[in-house]
Formats: structure tokens, sequence, C-alpha cells
């Protein structure tokens, strides 16, 4: 019968139960990631502060678990994604991305098929976020000119990038920290392609099962806003002698209204000067209100104030019904680098900067329970749509914006004679650590360098691409690991999950710790479970008195199967909204998927290193 190690030191025990509240406190939607990180950071540091351990005579300084800040794999994520923003800023991906629109024309099926190879390898050396940012106007495009369900291409293509980004150290920022932080604990550096053999076989079968099956199960949906409708219209509210509006200020109109009115201008006189609608503003009868709001809502005013309502010249009736003019529908989805991420659309001016009006916001695949006035004081997130009406020649213009993506299925793809450029750095910045000239955090870095010096980016460009979720969630998981080892923590939790699973082969081990991780990064953020992971996994390795790699590329392997929820990954969100999916297809495709890589990576690393 097997005895379960006995309880460790308080301080362990402290830590552990401190990374249980981390893990839920970062699958909490109603707290910010960089608000939980923060907290778990401030309490690991207070709490040692306070009550000092001391480690074979040595007393760990607080101040140390600052230490993820400046961790060479945090340095190396935030140039990546720096890299990365490049080239969507320049467009080095755009001859891509118009050879797969052509190539669609001739052969759907094979097309699809190329998409995912396309995406899969791209993403083993690019942030896969600008992938499928590229990716998804085109096959939208595409379902819109073919009159073919967009379903079965947006979920494969997303998944397609996060299969390959399991390939490289440098795919995924989940592989950087893995690896420095197995580094860290003194196992042989994990070098560019070391384990992409296992990598490429599970990434095949994957493939396959992306272009062969996954279309077929995943049932047809419609876009998360399909409504290509104008639904707000101009008219004008004219005010007569008989109106509840004559000889009222603005502010008193308004209250009329119960507050939703909203006056563009008043007309007044027969040149019909233009006056600004300030609250103190005195209506007189023969003024004429430009107002703007949904139909229904127009007529209310109309009955509400006893005035007449007018689109242009002629007054409103069944011949002369409201006509949106060039007004357009168009979705925008806020990525990385918008600018927008944590703020309020009020707080950007977003209405007057890009002269659009937002009807409504989408998050995680449905509307928000919102009124449209209110919408401007909502913090968006990576992810969120928003639906935006405007002139055509503002629609076109938003799409030239840096960090904005239009899905309306017509985006234009832009390229600039930087491109070749930006390129050729990011292959010097991969090609010489895979020579071993240069470690990959100071080829970034020096790439990072070049982009600046080669004006390919500008500092804004820099801010812009760096998540602060992203610095916060590894600088937190990178102090509790470290707490986690140096306490004890992580040997005690090894020793358990080896009395727990001992009726198994070593084999059977580390596919049990896959399987842990690859639940673990469907809940929580998968940079937090790999973190967490590692040391575990080198002191089961230590238990068991097998060699600590495979048990590594095991929690890298399983950190990386982000496959099963919406939540899991941020691109993973991008895809959602954009196809109409809901939670269930991405468990109705992305579990299958889970499993079927689970196997063929135990089996394969079972094989190769034990």
């Amino acid at each position: 019968m097997a005895i379960f190690p006995s309880l460790p030191n308080y301080h362990a025990l402290v830590v552990l139960l401190l990374t249980l509240g981390a893990l839920y406190l970062f699958k909490r939607d109603d707290i910010s990631l960089e608000t939980s990180s923060l907290t778990v950071i401030a309490v690991l540091t207070v709490f040692f502060a306070v009550f000092p351990f001391q480690y074979q005579g040595k007393v760990i300084e607080p101040v140390s678990f600052f230490s993820g800040f400046g961790h060479e794999a945090l340095v190396t994520v935030c140039a990546l994604m720096i890299i990365g923003q490049s080239l969507v800023r320049t467009g080095a991906l755009e001859p891509i991305g118009r050879s797969l629109a052509k190539l669609w024309k001739i052969s759907p099926q094979l097309s699809l098929l190329f998409t995912l190879i396309i995406a899969g390898a791209l993403s083993a050396f690019v942030n896969n976020t600008p992938i499928v940012v590229l990716l998804l106007p085109i096959l939208i495009s595409v379902s819109i000119r073919t009159k073919t369900d967009p379903s079965g291409m947006l979920m494969p293509m997303g998944f397609a990038t996060l299969v390959g980004g399991m390939v490289t150290t440098i795919g995924t920022s989940t592989n950087l920290l893995v690896v420095s932080v197995a580094f860290d604990m003194g196992l042989k550096r994990f070098g560019m392609f070391d384990f992409a053999v296992p990598a490429l076989i599970a990434a095949s079968a994957a493939i396959l099962y992306l272009w062969l099956i996954a279309p077929r199960i995943l049932p047809k949906r419609e876009a998360s806003m399909p409504d290509t409708s104008p639904r707000l219209f101009s008219a004008y509210l004219s005010v007569t002698e008989a109106s509840l509006a004559a000889d009222k200020t603005i502010a008193e109109v308004i209250k009329l209204t119960d507050g939703q009115l909203r006056i563009q201008s008043i007309q007044r006189g027969e040149d019909n000067h233009k006056l600004v609608p300030l609250p103190d503003t005195l209506i007189r009868p023969g003024d004429r209100l430009q107002v703007r709001d949904y139909p229904d809502r127009l007529k209310e005013y109309e009955r509400v104030l006893k005035t007449t309502l007018y689109s242009g010249k002629h007054k409103l009736d069944a011949d002369h019904p409201l006509e949106p003019g060039s007004q357009m529908l168009a979705e925008i989805v806020v990525i990385l680098g918008s600018g927008l991420i944590g703020r309020t659309l009020k707080s950007v001016n977003f209405a007057h900067e890009y002269g659009l009006s937002v009807i409504a916001l989408h998050r995680d695949g449905k509307a928000m329970e919102i009124g449209r006035q209110t919408i401007g004081t909502v913090p968006l997130n990576i992810g969120d749509i928003l639906l935006v009406q405007g002139d055509v020649e503002q629609i076109e213009k938003l799409k030239t914006q840096q960090g904005i993506l239009v899905v309306d299925g017509a985006a234009k793809l832009t390229h600039t004679r930087k491109a070749p450029l930006s390129l050729a750095i990011l292959c010097g910045v991969v090609i010489l650590p895979v020579l071993d000239v240069l470690p990959i955090v100071i080829s970034s870095i020096v790439g990072v360098l070049m982009l600046l010096a080669t004006r390919c980016l500008n500092w804004q460009d820099v801010a812009n691409s760096l998540s602060t979720q992203v610095i916060l969630i590894v600088a937190a998981s990178l102090a509790l690991g470290n707490a986690m080892m140096e306490t004890g923590g992580a040997q005690y939790l090894a020793e358990v999950f080896v009395v727990m699973s001992s009726p198994l082969p070593t084999g059977g081990v580390l596919a049990a710790l896959m399987l842990l991780l690859a639940i673990l990064t469907n809940i929580v953020s998968n940079n937090a479970a790999a973190v967490i992971g590692t040391p575990i996994a080198i002191s089961v390795a230590q238990q068991l008195g097998a060699p600590p790699e495979p048990f590594v590329l095991a929690v890298l392997f399983g950190a990386n199967l982000s496959y099963a929820t919406p939540m899991a990954y941020k691109t993973n969100l991008l895809v959602m909204n954009a196809g109409g999916y809901h939670f269930s297809d991405f468990m109705k495709v992305g579990i299958p998927l889970s499993i079927l890589m689970w196997v063929i990576l135990s089996f394969t690393l079972t094989v190769m290193y034990l």
C-alpha cells in the first residue's frame, strides 16, 4: 500500500495554498489578470519578509521573488512580441496572404490544407496572434465570395497555429518559459529544434484531423453579428409652436426623453445656421434638431416632444422612409497593439477620433447586456468585437490603422517597403541561436534594436506590442515556482504525484503528468501552468530515477494543449467571435484534438527518451 509523504514545513504549505489561490484568481473574469498577478507577488514577498525562511543556512531574501521581471525568458517573450508586431506593421506576411487568397479560387479543399500547414509553420517562429490576424479576414472573404460556411475554416486555422507553436523553443511564450526554468534548475538548455521530432509527429496527425474531420463535426454557425444593414439613422426633429421642446433648454428637452435623446446639432433660420447643442441652449420654434438613433427611438422622440420627424427635406412617411445613405456596419476586433486593451471608448475619444458610432459590444461570443449609451464606459479586453457604423470612407480608413482588425471580409492587406527588412531581421533572430552564435535572448534584443534603427518600428509600436498581462503573470508564476522549489513545496507535490501514480510504469507517470497539465492549461493561464509544473516535473523524474528531459517536455506539451475552451488562449477568443462559435464547439473539436495529441506525444516521448 502506498504511503503518502509527511507534510512539508509551514512555509511550503503556505506557498502551496497561495499557488491554489493564484490559480483560482487567474481564472476569474471579474478580476483582471494584472491585478491577480500583482496580488500574488505582493502577498508572497510580504509573507517571506514577515516570516523569514532559512534554507541550507541561507535566508531567502523576499526581493528575490521580483527577479521574474528581469528573467531572460520574460525578456525574450517581450522581444519576440515586438518582432511579431513588426511583421504586422510592415505587412511582411502580405505575400503569403495574397497567395493563399488566390489559391482558394482553384481548390478550396487543398487550399484549406495549405492554409493549415502554412499557419502552423509560421507559428513555429512567430507569435500566433499576428498569424490569426492575417488569416481571419482572408478566410472570411473567401467564405463570402464562394458563399460557403466559414465555420469549417476558422477554428481549424486557429488550432493549427497552436499546434505549430509547439515545434520550437520560441514557438510560444510557454515553450520559452519551460526551457528557461528547466535551465535555471540545472538541466542542459534545449536547442531550438531539440524537441521538434515528437512535436512534428503529433502536429502531422493534428493537421490531418483539422483538415478532414474538424470541418465535418463543426455545426454551421453564423457570424457573431450577421446583420449587415445600418441600424442608426440620422433625422431631424422639426420644432413648432405646439412642440413641448419649444422655449426649453437642451437639458430640459433631454430630461423629457429620460436622458435618451442625443442632439448632434441645431439648425436655425432660413440659412440653416448650425448651433452647438450646449446644455443651456434655448430651443426656438422653427429649429430643426439633428438626431441619430434607432428608428423606433426616433419615432418615440417625435411623439414625446410633439415634433415632426424629417429625413432631409421630406417628412417621414411611407413614400419617404429613413435612408442610411453611405452608412455601413463593420466589426472591429480588439487585438494586441490596438491601444484599446483595458481602456474605455470614452477615455480614448473613439467616436471623435474615428468618426464612428459603436452600436454593440460582443464578448466571449455573445452580445453584452448593456445599453448603447453605456458601451463607452466598459473597459475593453483582447478578443472583444465592436460593431461600429460610419461612412464607407471612414471604415476603409480604419483598415489602415495599426492594431485594428476589421472583420468584414474585405480588409485590405498592407505592404510597405520595410517588409523585406522586417522579415530578414526575424530570420536573423532565429538563425543565430540555431548556429550557436548568440542565445535567443540576445539575438531577439538585437533584433528589436535593428527594427528601431531601421524605422520598421517606433517606440509607440513597441509600447503597443507589449502586454502587461503577459509580463505580470509570467513574473508572478516565476516567483511562485521559485518559492515552491526553495521551500520544498515542489518536491512534496512530486512525492504525492509519484505515490498516486505508483501503479503506472514510468511512461504512464509521464502521460499522467502531461494530462494534468493539459487539463490545467484549459482552466488557467498556460504560462502559469507551465512555470509551476516545470519544477514539479523535475522532482517527479528525480523521485523515479528517470531522465528529467521527457518530464519537462511533458509539461511543455501539456501546457500547449489549449484547445478545449475558448478562454484557454487569446487567439481562441478571436476565432470564436469572428466565426460565431459556441463554447460547446470548442469542446466538440478541441477535446478530441487534445486526446489525440496527448496519446501521440506520450507514446513518442516514452519511446524516444525512456
